[in-house]
């Protein structure tokens, strides 16, 4: 009769534990199951192009990147460069899958333009994505009150072959001058700022949305001069290139009193033709889908939205991409 007892009770319990045992794989499944039904990229790594450490590419694209290596189970992390040029040319030796560059680049790049010896054939766009203002800065002290006034000055012009480089090259044409007319010093954001700081340059040109982190910084140790890119120049610019637009850094920006003009050029995100087209759509989906996190990285992005990021694209789309805007 004990023995009986006894061979009830374990049986209950080798139940109990089995049962125990199957909630467990049951909750197990379920997790795993829940994780394959989202969706999935045929590519392993997603690399991102960006530009310098304090600029507004690296911040969106850090966050960015997390977002897909979380939503997609991939390695996708972010590339300091130089920026857009270099970011094309990354592409085009399929070093990166993805990359934030000036829309002004972009086009040179694929017609063989300027600085790019001949064209880039693996890059479609994603999209237009925020307008990247041209900042030229300087100090109260340097006596500098427009573009013509930086003949003889020392200029920092933007990382060699960048966007900035490229839009402070069309900035100078416009007003009938060239790096012949001021001393070139090739200079990233956060170095040009420090050399500023430090009394070693007399103006910088930035180009980046607003605002620049290392403008921001820059404002707490010098006394800070915002200098006017007029309305008249920037109809010379977009004679020949209609992604140039006349903007205003808006007042209170940099502790400006008042709104400053100067030229924008929109900003574009642009993937490798190779990548499949569901591959690509989901990266755009995602992108869309996630601007709250981005804007929260960075305010620029605050201007990304579905329309304008097809209507300003400047080159072709890439399939993935324009399946997600037919769907929108």
């Amino acid at each position: 009769m004990k023995f009986n007892k006894y061979l009830v009770l374990i049986l209950g319990a080798s139940l109990f534990l089995t049962a125990c045992g199957d909630d467990s794989g049951d909750e197990g499944a379920t997790e795993e199951s829940s994780e394959s039904d989202g969706a999935s990229l045929e590519t392993n790594i997603v690399t991102i192009a960006t530009g310098g450490s304090s600029g507004p590419y690296n911040i969106i694209a850090t966050t960015l990147a997390e977002g897909y290596s979380k939503e997609f189970d991939v390695n996708s992390r972010t590339q300091t460069t130089g920026a857009s040029a270099e970011n094309l040319n990354l592409m085009k030796d399929e070093k990166a899958e993805m990359a934030f560059v000036m829309s002004d680049a972009l086009v040179q790049a694929v017609n063989g333009e300027e600085t790019f010896e001949e064209p880039i054939e693996n890059v479609q766009q994603i999209g237009a994505l925020y307008p990247n203002y041209v900042q030229l800065i300087s100090t109260q002290d340097a006596g500098i009150e427009s573009v013509e006034d930086l003949k003889g000055k020392r200029v920092a012009v933007g990382d060699q072959n960048s966007g900035v480089e490229i839009a402070t090259r069309a900035v100078l044409e416009a007003h009938d001058m060239s790096y012949d007319d001021i001393e070139v010093d090739y200079l990233g954001y956060a170095e040009a700022s420090e050399a500023m700081r430090s009394g070693q340059l007399d103006a910088a040109f930035l180009t980046s949305g607003l605002p620049n982190a290392s403008v921001m910084e820059l404002q707490n140790s010098v006394d800070l001069k915002i200098v006017p890119i007029e309305a008249e120049a920037v109809e010379v610019l977009s004679e020949d290139a209609d992604y140039f637009e006349a903007l205003e850094i808006p007042a209170d920006t940099y502790g400006n009193e008042e709104a400053v003009p100067t030229v924008a050029i929109m900003n574009a995100l642009v993937v490798r033709s190779d990548l499949s087209e569901d591959d690509v759509y989901n990266l755009t989906k995602y992108l869309f889908e996630n601007l709250e996190g981005l804007t929260n990285a960075h305010q620029a992005a605050n201007d990304i939205n579905v329309e304008t990021a097809e209507e300003s694209s400047v080159i072709e789309l890439h399939p993935g991409a324009q399946k997600y805007y037919d769907e929108q």
